[in-house]
């Protein structure tokens, strides 16, 4: 299953509308969920924010499309028709557009959504998916430049850190470096 490696944004300017597309890979329907509400709450003033997923979670596939006030048919559904062509998965798409005082008709409207969702793909660069697991480590502060090279390493994203008595990461890992983290002593890995 094909997925994209990173978060990206893009941007182009179509007849004096704006489009920025945002792309995100993401593992369940609530994580598409919170990125699309993310994403409406940065531009709470754009004309629209269209929106489709497309993720298989634990084998149950969730595909929605919105054409956030677009005439139907014209956003939301030639990006998802991008999404389906590029065969891939696990992966969330806005584009939020301002308009810009020429409409584009609904042709234009079609080919410029449809050219967000593919640039936005493009640039996260289609790779095979691999399947993240959020944890916690817990750990001594002596093991801190040995868990980031781990992270580093295996392209696995440090979502917070706290220092107390000890250093807690919370993580998203892959199923590799969750395992070389569980080798490791001095690690306390809770999944």
């Amino acid at each position: 299953m094909k997925s994209i490696k990173k978060a990206v944004r893009i941007e182009f300017e179509e007849r004096k509308s704006k489009f920025i597309g945002y792309a995100k890979p993401i593992s369940t329907k609530e994580e598409a969920e919170d990125f699309i509400s993310m994403i409406r709450e940065m531009h709470p003033d754009a004309t629209h924010n269209c929106t489709v997923y497309r993720v298989i979670d634990n084998g149950q596939e969730y595909f929605k499309a919105d054409d956030d006030g677009e005439p139907s048919g014209t956003a939301g559904k030639p990006m998802g028709e991008i999404l389906t062509y590029m065969d891939v998965n696990n992966v969330a798409v806005v584009a939020t557009r301002y308009f810009g005082g020429i409409k584009l008709g609904a042709g234009g409207l079609v080919r410029n959504y449809a050219k967000t969702a593919k640039l936005a793909v493009i640039e996260g660069e289609i790779a095979e998916f691999i399947e993240r697991y959020e944890c916690l480590l817990d750990f001594s502060y002596e093991k801190i430049n040995e868990v980031e090279t781990l992270l580093i390493n295996g392209n696995d994203e440090l979502l917070n850190k706290d220092f107390n008595e000890r250093v807690t990461y919370r993580v998203k890992v892959s199923n590799d470096t969750l395992e070389k983290l569980k080798e490791l002593k001095d690690i306390l890995v809770i999944i």
